[in-house]
């Protein structure tokens, strides 16, 4: 099985609604944990899917709906006029809805912040390979200032102090992501403590605030804040103490 096929496949998944047992669908899903660009394009799929949902479940039934299907019961005729043509309004609604969603969700949901954040400790957590392995802070800053990925970023003194191993380029929404790995101890390769540093006029919705705000998010405790124009994204495991002596 290739990409393009198992994109096809992937395209009926959905998150905690399917059946991983089809075999098809399985080797599709295996193949998007070896595959990292089909691993992202699964997290957006996945992503799109969860905010489609969630606005489905905000439609709300029409106000006096219960009443006035009661007060019909006894003319069926009636009943059964009305009823069909409901079904063909809530059809006719739900194609509209399927129609306009990828314009939707493309310019309200797909570039938010809190989406944004859920794919960074996607990869995270993933499994990466980094594009520079190196224990040079200068070396890093130079590598992504080469490539055209936020090199200018300010880091917390603390974390000035943590052996750094690497890093790496992600993508969201056509900018760069400067992926920058550290490793506090813990025997976890390549790292256990990542940094993620985007424009933040490149991300919807994204913090203004400097002082750190903390968000629990898959089995990561997070740090967001913005100085100078970047967002930063600090993740690691464990709870809020745990990051925060980092800070």
């Amino acid at each position: 099985m290739n990409q393009e096929e198992a994109k096809n496949i992937l395209l009926l998944y959905r998150p905690e609604m399917t059946d991983a047992g089809d075999p098809q669908l399985a080797e599709a899903l295996a193949l998007a944990k070896r595959d990292p660009q089909l691993a992202r394009w699964l997290d957006e799929h996945c992503a799109w899917q969860n905010a489609l949902r969630a606005k489905f479940r905000q439609i709300a039934a029409p106000a006096g709906l219960k009443e006035q299907i009661i007060s019909e019961r006894a003319a069926q005729e009636k009943i059964i006029f009305w009823g069909r043509n409901f079904a063909l309004a809530a059809a006719a609604c739900i194609v509209g809805l399927i129609i306009l969603a990828p314009f939707w969700f493309h310019s309200r949901a797909d570039d938010t912040f809190a989406i944004y954040r859920t794919r960074m400790v996607s990869t995270a957590l993933r499994g990466y390979a980094m594009d520079l392995t190196t224990n040079n802070p200068v070396q890093i800053r130079a590598y992504l200032a080469q490539n055209h990925a936020p090199a200018d970023f300010v880091l917390p003194a603390a974390l000035q102090q943590v052996a750094v191993t690497g890093c790496a380029i992600e993508h969201w929404q056509g900018a760069n992501v400067s992926m920058i790995c550290f490793r506090t101890g813990k025997p976890i390769a390549p790292g256990d403590l990542w940094l993620f540093v985007i424009d933040r006029v490149s991300v919807k919705d994204a913090p203004v605030a400097a002082s750190p705000q903390f968000s629990k998010v898959n089995s990561l405790i997070t740090a967001t804040w913005t100085q100078d124009g970047k967002v930063y994204l600090l993740g690691t495991e464990g709870d809020a103490q745990a990051i925060r002596r980092f800070l």
